[in-house]
C-alpha cells in the first residue's frame, strides 16, 4: 500500500428516488461551498464546528466528509491576505513612515481578523473544488 494513497473519485447517484442530485457546475459548487452551504444541492450546511466538515449532507448524502480540503484552505487564505496586507503596510509605511507601534496596532488585528474571517468561507469553496473534481479519501464510501 502506497504511503499516500491516490483520491479516488465520487460519483453522485441521479436517480430521483434516491434524493441526490448530479454535481452542479463548478462555479455552483464554488459559491455554495463559499455561503457554507452542500456544494452538491445548496440545502445543508457542511461545517458542525468552526471548521470540521460533516460526515455526508443531510440532505442529498453527499460524502463531504470523505474530501481531503485539510492544506489547501490556509494556503489560499495566506495567499490572500497577504495579499490585502502588504500592500497596506508599504502604502502606508512610504506615505506616512509612523512608528513601528502603530504598524502592529494596525497589521496585527487586521490580519488576525482576515484570516479567522476568510479561512472557513475558502475551505468551503476548497471542498466545492474538490468535490466537483471527484478528488476523495482513498477506502471512503
Amino acid at each position: 500500500m502506497p504511503e499516500h494513497p491516490l483520491p479516488r473519485h465520487w460519483q453522485p447517484k441521479t436517480t430521483e428516488t434516491s434524493g441526490r442530485w448530479p454535481l452542479p457546475p463548478l462555479l455552483v459548487a464554488l459559491a455554495r461551498g463559499l455561503k457554507g452551504h452542500c456544494p452538491v444541492c445548496g440545502q445543508s450546511h457542511i461545517f458542525n464546528g468552526y471548521l470540521r466538515v460533516v460526515k455526508q449532507c443531510q440532505n442529498c448524502a453527499a460524502p463531504l466528509g470523505e474530501v481531503r480540503s485539510d492544506d489547501m484552505p490556509p494556503y489560499f487564505t495566506i495567499v490572500i491576505v497577504g495579499h490585502l496586507i502588504i500592500p497596506g503596510m508599504l502604502i502606508l509605511e512610504q506615505t506616512k513612515a509612523p512608528p513601528l507601534w502603530v504598524h502592529i496596532a494596525i497589521w496585527v488585528p487586521l490580519t488576525l481578523a482576515l484570516t479567522l474571517t476568510l479561512l472557513r468561507p475558502v475551505k468551503g469553496a476548497t471542498l466545492g473544488l474538490m468535490l466537483s473534481l471527484g478528488l476523495m479519501k482513498e477506502g471512503g464510501s
